[in-house]
């Protein structure tokens, strides 16, 4: 099976960007990609390129589809639905494609309460899992700081959740929340540091979180903060990203070789 990564963090590292340039650069090499921007503030379509005014419904928000595969009506709640929708043939159909990446928006459930068993959760987690373990493509989802959209049924299919973090307090203290609810349902976790200016910064960031592997240390990039300020993928040339990228790339490519 294909390279399967979730990537979380504290909004404002840099995390969909990151996710992002990671989709591109397996898709670069060759690879198919499906990027799943999981986060309930989506902007993973910005950091891969898409139009802006392309109109992307996220799937949580289809009624028909969730009604057709779940067999309810449309906008009821309660009473018996399917466990075990079909959606094989969602990937290709509701997703956007750019530069190799096809891009799915998954939505969140706007009712419930956390935890909710209603039509539309069980058919985004039956989506999840079929892209983790039924299809043999390479996955990147971008998360919310939470593992809300994994479970325990494909916990084992990801390869690693990438943790992304910069050497503010906030973005660490939410680092070891994920790693601890990473850790609960049992997922491999990797550190990613964004915007390190110097050796005091790594420090800082080792010694706060020394139970976490960091698998990359991106120094601050006057790009990255401008594309995550801008809404707007950086490096339309992929050639002109840090070195770090395309090495944090290959240290990925081998978790599946």
């Amino acid at each position: 099976m294909a390279l399967k990564l979730a990537v979380s963090g504290k909004g404002g590292v840099g995390k969909t960007t990151i996710a992002g340039l990671l989709a591109r650069s397996f898709a670069a090499r060759g690879k198919r990609v499906i990027a799943i921007d999981a986060d309930p503030v989506p902007n993973l379509a910005a950091a891969l390129g898409l139009p802006r005014d392309l109109p992307i419904a996220p799937i949580a928000s289809l009624t028909e589809l969730i009604a057709e595969r779940t067999g309810t009506k449309p906008g009821s709640y309660g009473g018996f639905f399917k466990m075990n929708p079909t959606v094989d043939d969602i990937p290709d159909k509701f997703s956007f494609e750019k530069d190799g990446v096809r891009l799915l928006v998954m939505g969140t459930v706007d009712h419930g309460g956390k935890g909710c068993v209603c039509p539309e959760s069980v058919l985004l987690r039956a989506l999840v899992q079929h892209l983790l373990l039924y299809r043999d493509d390479t996955v990147v989802m971008d998360m919310e700081a939470g593992v809300e959209h994994l479970g325990r049924a494909t916990s084992s299919a990801v390869d690693r959740l990438l943790v992304v973090v910069d050497p503010g307090l906030r973005s660490l203290e939410a680092a070891k929340k994920i790693q601890t609810l990473a850790a609960d349902i049992g997922v491999r976790t990797a550190g990613v540091a964004n915007r390190v200016r110097n050796d005091d910064d790594r420090r800082r960031v080792a010694r706060t979180l020394p139970d976490l592997e960091f698998l990359a240390w991106l120094p601050f990039d006057d790009a990255f903060l401008a594309a995550d300020r801008d809404g707007t993928r950086p490096y339309d040339d992929l050639s002109q990203a840090p070195a770090e990228l395309s090495r944090l790339a290959d240290t990925l490519e081998t978790l599946r070789s």
